[in-house]
């Protein structure tokens, strides 16, 4: 694939908001083709009536892959959908970005703290399903094909460093780049450290 019709779809995590990643899509080639997903009903997005839980908006993802396949760029739960997507359709996906994510995987055995009942103080017009979640698609990892770019914060309680070496492990191309002192969001606070490690993952 061109760089002039290179295309990433950013996904963010259960905040739902598409400017999570606006601060890193703005710091990669401006003729990429970058476009940014929001969940509706989620965080303080707009409900949406045909979004009612993880696998609707696996589809909303399907509908935005458009013809050429896609770079990945996911945050949290947003891992989870891009990992789904990507066994899904393997073809339309090129490569893959997962920053601090479950991943379908327990993170509750790895030490992760539970986020669900701060989200829901943060959040109090979230929709219900969102913290009555439970995804285990771990055993299915193995068969992801795509390059893969893990990101992770050291300081993060939410999903902790231990999760993303077990997705090292269970994937079979992907790598993993801890940044020091930074927590669940680092992608958004510290963009200007996060672009550039996406940038040459997907180039």
């Amino acid at each position: 694939m061109s760089d002039a019709v290179r295309r990433v779809l950013f996904l963010p995590g259960a905040g739902g908001a598409a400017s999570f990643w606006r601060p890193v899509g703005e710091r990669l080639p401006p003729d990429w083709d970058k476009r940014y997903l929001s969940w509706p009903g989620l965080g303080d997005e707009a409900h949406d009536p045909s979004v009612r839980g993880f696998d609707d908006l696996v589809l909303h993802t399907v509908a935005a892959l458009g013809d050429v396949p896609v770079d990945l760029v996911a945050q949290s739960m947003g891992g989870a959908v891009a990992l789904r997507v990507a066994l899904d359709h393997p073809a339309r996906v090129r490569r893959l970005v997962l920053c601090a994510t479950s991943g379908g995987l327990d993170v509750g055995a790895l030490g992760a703290a539970d986020w669900r009942a701060d989200y829901r103080a943060a959040y109090p017009r979230a929709a219900d399903w969102i913290t009555r979640l439970r995804l285990d698609f771990g055993a299915e990892l193995a068969a992801v094909e795509q390059p893969t770019l893990l990101l992770w914060g050291d300081a993060d309680a939410v999903s902790p460093p231990a999760v993303g070496e077990r997705l090292r492990a269970a994937l079979r191309h992907a790598t993993l780049t801890v940044l020091p002192t930074s927590d669940h969001g680092f992608a958004h606070a510290l963009a200007a450290q996060v672009a550039p490690l996406i940038a040459a993952h997907l180039a």
